[in-house]
């Protein structure tokens, strides 16, 4: 059973947890996620079964959409509503509107963040979480990472000192790290005290199923999307009948006049996927295979 199970992970499961289900549900142990969404959070996961593990990396790398609540007057150890209050400030007058706006738009486009303690990099070989759970402190690597579309979706303020925002991004954005840092900017402590992901690449709610849902129906394989469903932000490339046979042994081919350097491009054939190929690092004249299928 090979494809892409857009699933709707519940709060208070880790995305581990939902592929370990996943297994059991459906039987089988060739099953990953395809980017991490926090225990608190709910949202868009995308599971990849059988063949479709290969291509995981290539989901990871799109484009996530999330909705948050920014909570001003308090910062917490974890950067969200789970962990310690670390510092406090009272509020008097709430930013308008459009201060907050003015604020959003300063993290559009390319940012710099610090990834939080609380979270799974890797620091001299252990995750920072492992540091923070110790009371230890460690230097952080900064990372960049891109902000597509950053709004202000909340008309009026919510209780307690609370507004919402919508953000488009890149891979590897901490949104925790995004609402400290927006409430520095407006003159807070604060932090993220809720976390929906609406949509991954081209996975949206509405295309999702639940755990539930899938435990109570037989013919569970209908949930499943198509592997090409989770490559349609790669560059395709057609084949014809002689080269779809070179492409399904992974043999190295001449590289096409459109193909450029360093991108990865998804070769079909009759619109069925047969492989991902690249410019050959060691020889731009050819390209080779970074995944074949056989679906």
């Amino acid at each position: 059973m090979n494809g892409i199970l857009p699933l709707w992970k519940p709060k208070g499961l880790t995305s581990h947890d939902c592929v370990m289900r996943i297994r059991r549900i459906f039987k089988m142990k060739k099953v990953g996620h395809t980017g991490t969404l926090d225990p608190d959070a709910e949202g868009v996961l995308p599971i990849c079964l059988g063949e479709a593990t290969k291509i995981v990396p290539f989901l990871v790398d799109t484009h996530k959409t999330y909705i948050a609540k920014v909570t001003l007057g308090a910062s917490t150890e974890t950067e969200d509503a789970t962990g310690k209050v670390v510092q406090q400030k009272e509020i008097h007058s709430l930013p308008s509107h459009m201060t907050v706006q003015h604020v959003l738009n300063q993290f559009t486009g390319e940012i710099t963040q610090v990834p939080p303690m609380y979270s799974a990099v890797k620091v001299n070989g252990k995750k920072l979480y492992e540091y923070a759970r110790k009371g230890e402190y460690v230097n952080r690597p900064t990372r960049h990472v891109n902000i597509y579309e950053l709004e202000l979706i909340d008309e009026d303020w919510q209780e307690p000192n609370s507004f919402g925002i919508k953000i488009i991004c890149s891979k590897g954005t901490y949104i925790r790290t995004l609402c400290v840092d927006i409430g520095q900017a407006l003159g807070y402590p604060a932090h993220m005290s809720a976390l929906t992901r609406s949509q991954t690449g081209d996975f949206t709610k509405e295309m999702c199923v639940t755990l539930e849902e899938l435990e109570k129906h037989s013919n569970k394989e209908q949930f499943l999307y198509p592997l090409l469903s989770g490559l349609t932000h790669l560059n395709a490339f057609e084949v014809d009948k002689e080269m779809s046979k070179k492409v399904s042994y992974g043999q190295k081919l001449p590289r096409p006049k459109d193909f450029k350097e360093n991108i990865p491009y998804v070769l079909t054939y009759q619109k069925r996927l047969l492989a991902i190929y690249q410019t050959h690092p060691e020889n731009e004249e050819e390209i080779k295979p970074i995944r074949v299928f056989n679906e």
